[in-house]
């Protein structure tokens, strides 16, 4: 643990699924329901630094998170990032993008190219209930002895 860094520290997002390695959050932002982050426990920088097994594990653990926003969501496009230049703690982006969305077809971090539509957002945030029920039940179906 690493008492400076902000992943350590706190779980990063809303909770939904932990086990001793590894967690999935949801991530509260406004203009992109349904973004999560995958979280290695451990304070670890980079992919290279975790074991063959654990770096598959990890993996895993994304693309199933990619598969449930896929069936829940029905995003355009799903965005895989690994950047931490700002919290250099190993973590997965897993963001669902949809053709109108703000920054669409920039990075999410980008400026946006138009405003968020509240009446388009509203039926996205209304799945979020049964996101993070299908989330628990596939990541709970693969602890620890799913590994893949």
């Amino acid at each position: 643990m690493d008492d400076a860094c902000e992943l350590c520290r706190q779980d990063g997002g809303e909770l939904l699924y932990r086990d001793a390695e590894l967690r999935v959050v949801l991530v509260d932002d406004a203009s992109h329901p349904g973004f999560c982050r995958v979280i290695w426990n451990a304070h670890v920088r980079e992919m290279t630094d975790l074991p063959e097994a654990q770096r598959a594990r990890l993996m895993a653990t994304v693309w199933r998170v990619e598969e449930v926003l896929r069936e829940v969501l029905r995003p355009d496009k799903i965005n895989l990032a690994s950047l931490g230049n700002m919290t250099p703690h190993l973590h997965w982006h897993v963001i669902p993008r949809h053709a109108d969305d703000p920054q669409f077809p920039d990075a999410v971090w980008a400026a946006p190219r138009r405003a968020a539509d509240p009446a388009v957002l509203a039926p996205r945030r209304a799945l979020l209930l049964a996101l993070r029920q299908a989330l628990r039940a596939r990541l709970e179906s693969h602890r620890d002895g799913g590994r893949p």
